[in-house]
């Protein structure tokens, strides 16, 4: 599956424009490289996405095309949330 299908379909991010967006503007990481938008994603890969001030770090868990809102939570686990003070 697609990195950008895959961040809106698990509802990490809520557009898959938006999704590819931040791809292409290099703030998505998959084990550890910047990743485009097109990156083909497997069960086990660890995702890196720099919003504002944090930075969330993610393993896929199950790759599906369709989940219902409920159910979107269980594609993936949170490894790290990183929030990044002011300075």
């Amino acid at each position: 599956m697609r990195l950008d299908k895959f961040l809106k379909v698990s509802r990490i991010i809520k557009r898959r424009t938006l999704s590819k967006e931040i791809a292409e503007a290099e703030r998505v990481k998959v084990n550890g490289k910047m990743a485009k938008p097109s990156t083909k994603l497997k069960i086990n890969d660890e995702i890196e996405i720099a919003f504002g001030r944090s930075i969330l770090k993610v393993r896929v868990k199950e790759l599906k095309n369709h989940v219902l809102k409920d159910e979107s939570g269980d594609l993936y686990e949170i490894i790290e949330e990183i929030k990044i003070p002011y300075e």
